[in-house]
């Protein structure tokens, strides 16, 4: 084969994975129904999805045989959940204003709850990094308006250690959260500006070089995830999906309006999304990244 042939043979091969999925082509199922209104699914490594009616005060357990049934009947309004490689689970306990964490027997942690001296305003989502640095939004929307005690909304940071800092102090209200593939990017979505901001995170944890990745967003962007290639997966009007450099890749369109995503199942090729009353799965040919 002549060098030029090879070369552009080379390039071939290399596209293929990017073009491989079709989202034209994706077809949308109904995992679960009947919640008041469905937000942080979580895929476990012991095989089942968990993820929050925040109205109902629970977290749900939904396998992949179909059976839905409750984990947690006393939630405190969560919202967001993340596990480490651990099995903890991480949770954005909204209507408790705080964060905590729980270990495989069930006892929990209080992992933050006031910003000097104040009150958290609601915990919203959340995502843990391999190294276990965790990263939170801290909005507030409808009444928890009302009781806020913290005169800014802001995106914190908890190091491995338990100490807090704050990383962003935003004008409008950060949403969902989640990290690149490789760890160190932090996606943040802002609700109220319709853009989502970049954040290059460092070894130690810490992250600088604000810049807005995604603005002009159609609806209201809230929870996201990223999947193996770094493709963004927001959810907003459907699930809007974007390259590792910003660009609008697809929009998956959603019988409701969703409000978070995961990627899940044993070969985490299947993205869950929460939606209202409802849950969704989506199969995909690309796996989602692993944090945990």
């Amino acid at each position: 084969m002549i060098p030029r042939a090879r070369a552009l043979l080379s390039m071939a091969l290399l596209a293929l994975p990017l073009a491989a999925q079709d989202f034209s082509q994706v077809q949308v199922e109904k995992a679960a129904h009947g919640f008041r209104y469905t937000e942080g699914p979580v895929w476990s490594r012991e095989g089942y999805l968990l993820f929050s009616d925040v109205p109902a005060g629970k977290i749900m357990k939904h396998a992949p045989d179909g059976a839905t049934v409750v984990y947690r009947d006393t939630s405190n309004g969560a919202s967001g959940n993340a596990l480490d490689a651990q099995g903890r689970l991480y949770t954005c306990e909204t209507h408790a204003r705080r964060v905590t964490r729980t270990d495989k027997k069930g006892r929990i942690e209080v992992l933050a709850d006031k910003w000097d001296g104040k009150r958290l305003n609601a915990p919203n989502d959340i995502v843990v990094a391999k190294s276990d640095h965790v990263y939170f939004t801290d909005p507030a929307f409808g009444n928890q308006q009302d009781t806020r005690e913290l005169d800014f909304y802001g995106v914190y940071h908890i190091t491995p250690k338990g100490q807090l800092s704050v990383i962003a102090r935003p004008t409008g209200r950060p949403n969902g959260i989640t990290l690149s593939p490789n760890g160190r990017i932090l996606y943040v979505a802002n609700s109220d500006e319709r853009n989502i901001r970049a954040y290059d995170v460092g070894h130690d944890g810490e992250v600088s070089g604000e810049r807005v990745f995604v603005s002009g967003i159609d609806g209201i962007p809230d929870g996201m995830r990223t999947d193996e290639k770094g493709n963004l997966y927001v959810a907003a009007r459907g699930i809007a999906v974007y390259t590792p450099e910003g660009r609008p890749l697809a929009t998956i369109p959603l019988g409701e309006t969703p409000s978070n995503c995961a990627f899940g199942d044993p070969d985490f090729q299947t993205l869950y999304i929460t939606a209202r009353t409802s849950v969704y799965r989506i199969r995909l040919d690309v796996k989602g990244s692993v944090q945990y």
